[in-house]
């Protein structure tokens, strides 16, 4: 419900002065950058191996299988309330198993209560903030709160919560009940035996996700709506403020929202911004993308 105010939120003040008479049907639809053709997988991507592959899951979300530690980010695979350009790689019936999940903040684009219920059955845990894990909790799941810099392990991973600012219902009466705070929402870095891996969530740039040690690769959940989320240029400043990191981009081409800037994002545009623009790699759902080892000193 809450994202559903956002949508409508945010639309009006994208198409502010934009809006032409609605006896006028005539209006065609903005260009939408498409994601590639959905590469399913199935239970293959969860069994044990000596590298650390990534695979975006489609919306948001991210699966990372480091050397048979497996776990996602913001996984959505089934009944989202907007249509879809394409299908999701996966379904949650075709999940084997997952050490763990993690969360960034509760937009319904990200939290999926559905296919988080369907995936409990084959995952060890879930995290988040303390504020969404009160909610998983809710829902039986068997999950763990965190704040912002808290650090854990699991498996042979290392995680740190890292800062977002994406508390959006603050300025949308109405949108909901709660009165959000800044530690409601958050990035997540991981150190696996191949390499770090950050994903900032969804958030507005914020000064120190300019200065925070060299990731192997960001995962972006890249939007080009300024409002709430990091935007064209902010994308640009944060993957710029890591010129040696490997990007792999969410967020975008994988909902049917051309008119709607938090879903939209034209990977083409973000190169023209980037140093090194070759290390921004636009996979489509479900397609690997092996970490290449550290070098050894």
């Amino acid at each position: 419900m809450v994202t559903k105010f956002f949508r409508i939120a945010l639309l009006i003040s994208t198409i502010a002065g934009h809006a032409q008479s609605s006896a006028d049907t005539t209006q065609k639809k903005h260009f939408q950058a498409k994601a590639p053709k959905t590469r399913p997988f199935g239970a293959e991507a969860f069994k044990s191996s000596k590298i650390t592959t990534i695979r975006w899951l489609g919306m948001a979300g991210f699966l990372v299988n480091s050397r048979g530690t497996t776990f996602m980010i913001d996984p959505l695979l089934e009944g989202y309330d907007m249509p879809l350009l394409m299908k999701f790689p996966s379904t949650p019936k075709e999940v084997p198993n997952v050490d763990a999940i993690f969360e960034t903040h509760s937009d319904n684009d990200h939290y999926s209560v559905e296919t988080f219920k369907d995936l409990s059955e084959v995952t060890k845990e879930f995290h988040s903030t303390v504020y969404v894990d009160s909610l998983m909790k809710n829902e039986g799941l068997h999950s763990f709160g965190h704040g912002i810099g808290d650090t854990f392990h699991f498996g042979n991973v290392q995680v740190k919560l890292t800062p977002a600012d994406h508390a959006w219902q603050n300025a949308y009466p109405g949108a909901s009940k709660r009165f959000f705070k800044p530690e409601d929402a958050c990035g997540f870095w991981f150190d696996t035996p191949d390499g770090s891996i950050w994903t900032p969530g969804d958030s507005r740039l914020m000064p120190e996700q300019l200065h925070l040690p060299a990731p192997d690769v960001i995962l972006l959940f890249y939007s080009e709506d300024s409002v709430w989320h990091s935007g064209l240029e902010g994308s640009a400043k944060i993957i710029n403020a890591y010129p040696k990191a490997n990007v792999l981009l969410s967020h975008w081409g994988f909902v049917d929202a051309p008119d709607f800037a938090p879903f939209n994002g034209d990977p083409e545009r973000l190169k023209k911004l980037a140093v090194n623009p070759q290390r921004i790699h636009v996979l489509a759902p479900g397609e690997p993308y092996v970490i290449k080892p550290r070098k050894k000193n």
